[in-house]
């Protein structure tokens, strides 16, 4: 691999687990409020607990892509499925209307959720996550 590329791909598996480790500690401080607006009314669990868990979350996959280097594709793939899986907290702020982070319109709202397949197409390309899966798609393909 081109050694500019693979510096690229580096830095912005650090931004990524930076913005990670960071967001994860917003959870557990200052902007716990926030982040309770993005907890969907549905989910029967309280939203503080959610924001604590997601936080502690956040965290470690922040760290795990700060630290990981030959395990990255793995943990790229984690990091996205995450984004993933708390993709319905974004909507559920822009369909009950909850204002946070400076989001207090329906049409901001509706922009911030453009960012979220940013985020895993981010993390599945700066780590190798991509490749990774390809891989592990034709391995099954050859098997069967």
């Amino acid at each position: 691999m081109n050694p500019w590329k693979r510096r690229l791909l580096v830095l912005a598996r650090l931004v990524l687990g930076a913005f990670l480790i960071f967001a994860g500690i917003g959870h557990l401080g200052a902007q716990r409020a926030e982040f309770q607006a993005q907890v969907p009314s549905w989910i029967p669990i309280a939203a503080d607990t959610v924001v604590v868990v997601s936080g502690i979350v956040e965290i470690t996959l922040g760290a795990a892509l700060v630290l990981a280097r030959r395990r990255s594709p793995i943990v790229g793939v984690i990091v996205a499925a995450f984004f993933i899986a708390i993709f319905p907290g974004n909507i559920a702020q822009f369909v009950e209307g909850k204002s946070a982070f400076g989001l207090d319109s329906d049409t901001q709202r509706f922009v911030r959720l453009w960012f979220q397949p940013v985020l895993v197409v981010w993390a599945l390309w700066s780590t190798g996550g991509w490749g990774w899966l390809r891989s592990r798609r034709k391995s099954k393909r050859s098997f069967t």
